[in-house]
Order: structure tokens, then sequence, then C-alpha cells
């Protein structure tokens, strides 16, 4: 069985979806959505690194109120 044949969405399906992306989109910017997209998903998981390296050093104390 191919990953394909495991989704929830038969090829049909995904041929349609693409086609209503393309409309919707235009096919002239649609290489500068998935651009966008990647380049969030990449800060997304850089922040994810960041938030993990501060994780294990001891939090900062709150400044003391006057």
């Amino acid at each position: 069985m191919t990953p394909l044949m495991a989704s929830p969405f038969s090829v049909p399906t995904l041929l349609l979806i693409l086609g209503v992306v393309v409309l919707l989109f235009g096919a002239a910017k649609i290489p500068a959505l998935m651009r966008s997209l990647g380049s969030g998903v990449k800060e997304f998981k850089s922040g994810l690194a960041d938030g993990e390296k501060t994780d294990g050093e001891k939090p900062s104390e709150p400044a003391p109120k006057a």
C-alpha cells in the first residue's frame, strides 16, 4: 500500500483541492505563497529550538517591587 492510498483523501479530491487553490490565488502567486509558508515553518522550528535551549536554564527572578 502506498502512502497516498493511506491518505483519507483520494487522488481526484486532491486534484480538486489543487484546482481550487490555483483559481483562488493564481498560478503566479503560488510559489510566493509556498515560500512564505516555508519561511514561517522555519521560524517556528527555530523558535521551538530556542525555547528548548532556555528551558534548561533557571528562570530569572522577578524584579523586586518598590
